[in-house]
């Protein structure tokens, strides 16, 4: 159970990453208003306090790695902010550039565990890309990634 919960929340922060067309088709009033409706699913779920709590539970980090993961989310959490503010950037741009922050993130977060945090590590990376896949196959079976806006 705990994993489907914790799944669950990598799912939705990567759901949270990839989709700002979402957010850009809103207009920005709905973003300044988006943290009144935010515990839903809004930035409450990807605070990167809450997330190095879960990963600590999850992966049993010790205090060091644990700085260092909330440092490494810290620094995402920024990025994909600064992206998503950035409105001379295409939103396919973004999107990539998302996509490789996240990647990035992901590898400096393994580099900090041992061989048995590896191993949860990577096991947790697997389910969440089977859920993803499963997820987009569902809700855009044709080329959904140019359809995305709506």
């Amino acid at each position: 159970m705990v994993k489907h919960a914790l799944l669950a929340l990598v799912v939705a922060g990567l759901l949270y990453t990839v989709s700002p067309a979402a957010a850009q088709d809103n207009g920005s009033a709905d973003q300044q208003s988006a943290p009144a409706g935010a515990p839903e699913h809004g930035r409450h779920h990807f605070d990167p306090a809450k997330r190095t709590e879960m990963l600590t539970k999850q992966l049993k980090l010790n205090s060091d790695q644990q700085a260092k993961v909330l440092d490494i989310l810290k620094s995402q959490q920024s990025q994909m902010e600064s992206l998503r503010s950035d409105t001379s950037t295409s939103q396919d741009d973004r999107r990539s550039k998302m996509m490789e922050i996240h990647k990035t993130t992901n590898d400096q977060i393994r580099a900090l565990l041992d061989s048995n945090q590896q191993k949860k590590w990577d096991a947790m990376q697997s389910q969440h890309e089977q859920w993803q896949g499963h997820h987009h196959e569902g809700q855009a079976p044709t080329g959904g990634d140019s359809s995305q806006p709506q």
